[in-house]
C-alpha cells in the first residue's frame, strides 16, 4: 500500500509523521511525507529512507517572521494552494492520505485526497480544535473569544464562524482548481465524524462530544537510538543532574533576558543548567562562563530526560509527552496555541508546575521550579511514566493497513 502523510507545522508537526512512517514502512508500505522543507526535516525523514516532498516556505522562517493576524487569510491561501500542488503529484497511485497541520494545510490535503478518490483520516495531536462542551475553543489572532459569554456551544458557533471567515475563501479557491465545490462549514469539512486524536489517554484524555466518534491512537513516538554528544555526556557524568531550560521551536521574545533568568533561577536552586539553543537562539556567551552551564542544540529528549532533574520547556505536545514518559518532572513555560493547555495538565497530575504567562522572570521560574524540584512531583512523575502508552504509531499504523475509521473516496465529511 502506498500512503502520503501530509502537514504543515513546527517540528511537534512533523516529528510524530516520522514515527508512522517508520511503522508503516515496516510493514511493507510505501510512505511520502509532505512537509515544510526545512533541513532539519529532510534529514531526519532521510535517516529512515523516507524522502520529504516539501511544501510552503520554511516553518523556521516563517515562525520568526510572525505574520500578523490581517495575513492569515492570505497566509491560508498559501498553505492551501501548496497542499493542492505538492499533494497533488505526491498522492497520485496513493491509496491513503493522512492529513494533519495548521487547518488550512490539512483542509488542502484532504480535498486533494476528495479530488483523487483516495481514502484519508484527519488527526490532530491536541484535542483543543475538536469541539466539546467541556471546554472553550482557542481563540485565533485577531479574533478573540467574546467577554462574558461562558456558554461553550455558543463559543464553539462562534469558532465555526470565525475559521470559515478566515480560510473559507481560500479553501474555496484551492478547491475550485481542483474542480471541486466549496465546502460550508470549513471547520466541520477538516474534522469530519471520526477524527483522530494522536496523544495519551493519560495525559490528554478524551471525554467525548456528541456528533464526534474521536478514536484515541495514543501519541505517535518512535525508540530514538541517537547517542548524546560526547561533550554533553561528560557534562552529565561530571555533577549531580542538571536542569534542561528549551523552548523547543518557539522564537521567544527578549531571548539573552530568558537565558539570564534561567541561568539566575537554576543555580539559585543549587541546580547545574542545560541551556536549549532552539528556534529562540538562546545563548550563554554574554554570561560569566562557569562551568555550571552548558549550552547544546538539537538533540535525543528520550535519552536525555531521563537524567536530568526537570524540564523547563514551551508546553509542545511532543515535548510534554517525552518528558512525561521519561518520568522528568516539567516546568511548562507556555507561549500560544494549545500550550496552556498542556501546562495544565502537568500541573493537574502534579508531575510539574504550569508557568503564569508566556515570559518568565527570576522569581516566577525560581517558585515554578520549586514545586517541580520537590520530591513529592519527582515521585509522582516516576509514577505517571509507567502509564504512557509506547505503541500509538503502531497502533495507527495497524488502523491504517486494515482501512479502520478512514473517509470514503469522493464522500466529504
Amino acid at each position: 500500500m502506498r500512503f502520503v502523510l501530509s502537514t504543515y507545522g513546527s517540528r511537534g508537526d512533523v516529528e510524530p509523521l516520522v514515527a508512522l512512517a517508520v511503522r508503516l514502512r515496516e510493514r511493507g508500505a510505501e510512505v511520502r511525507v509532505c512537509a515544510p522543507p526545512d533541513e532539519d526535516f529532510a534529514r531526519r525523514l532521510a535517516g529512515f529512507g523516507v524522502p520529504l516532498v516539501g511544501v510552503g516556505p520554511s516553518a523556521r522562517a516563517l515562525t520568526k517572521a510572525a505574520p500578523p493576524p490581517s495575513s492569515l487569510p492570505e497566509h491560508a491561501a498559501r498553505l492551501i494552494a501548496g497542499q493542492v500542488e505538492a499533494v497533488t503529484e505526491a498522492a497520485r497511485g496513493c491509496d491513503v492520505v493522512v492529513a494533519t497541520g495548521v487547518l488550512p494545510a490539512a483542509a488542502g490535503a484532504l480535498s486533494v485526497a476528495e479530488r483523487l478518490g483516495v481514502r484519508s483520516v484527519s488527526v490532530t495531536f491536541q484535542q483543543l480544535t475538536l469541539p466539546s462542551p467541556e471546554r472553550p475553543p482557542l481563540a485565533y489572532p485577531g479574533r478573540p473569544l467574546p467577554p462574558g459569554v461562558t456558554d461553550n456551544e455558543v463559543l464553539w458557533d462562534l469558532d465555526a464562524e470565525n475559521v470559515d471567515a478566515l480560510f473559507g475563501e481560500a479553501l474555496a479557491t484551492g478547491r475550485a482548481s481542483l474542480g471541486l465545490p466549496p465546502v460550508d462549514d470549513v471547520r466541520g469539512y477538516v474534522i469530519g465524524d471520526r477524527p483522530w486524536l494522536a496523544t495519551d489517554p493519560v495525559l490528554d484524555p478524551w471525554r467525548g462530544a456528541p456528533g464526534l466518534d474521536v478514536v484515541q491512537t495514543g501519541a505517535w513516538l518512535l525508540p530514538d537510538e541517537r547517542p548524546l554528544p560526547a561533550g554533553l555526556e561528560a557534562f552529565l557524568e561530571a555533577g549531580e543532574p542538571p536542569v534542561y531550560v528549551g523552548f523547543g521551536s518557539m522564537p521567544m521574545r527578549e531571548s539573552a533576558d530568558v537565558a539570564r533568568v534561567a541561568v539566575d533561577a537554576v543555580r539559585a536552586h543549587g541546580r547545574r543548567l542545560l541551556l536549549a539553543r532552539g528556534w529562540a537562539d538562546l545563548d550563554l556567551d554574554p554570561f560569566d562562563g562557569r562551568d555550571d552551564c552548558l549550552l547544546v542544540g538539537e538533540l535525543n529528549h528520550q535519552a536525555l530526560f531521563g537524567r536530568v532533574a526537570a524540564v523547563v520547556h514551551h508546553g509542545g505536545a511532543g515535548t510534554t509527552t517525552t518528558a512525561t514518559r521519561a518520568g522528568a518532572p516539567q516546568v511548562v513555560v507556555p507561549q500560544a496555541a494549545d500550550q496552556p493547555y498542556w501546562a495544565g495538565r502537568v500541573a493537574g497530575l502534579g508531575i510539574g508546575a504550569a508557568h503564569d504567562g508566556p515570559t518568565p522572570t527570576f522569581a516566577s521560574l525560581s517558585a515554578a521550579l520549586g514545586t517541580a524540584l520537590s520530591p513529592a512531583t519527582g515521585a509522582r512523575a516516576k509514577s505517571v511514566a509507567t502509564t504512557v502508552r509506547t505503541d500509538g504509531a503502531t497502533e495507527a499504523a495497524r488502523l491504517l493497513l486494515t482501512g479502520t475509521g478512514l473517509r470514503t473516496p469522493h464522500t466529504p465529511a
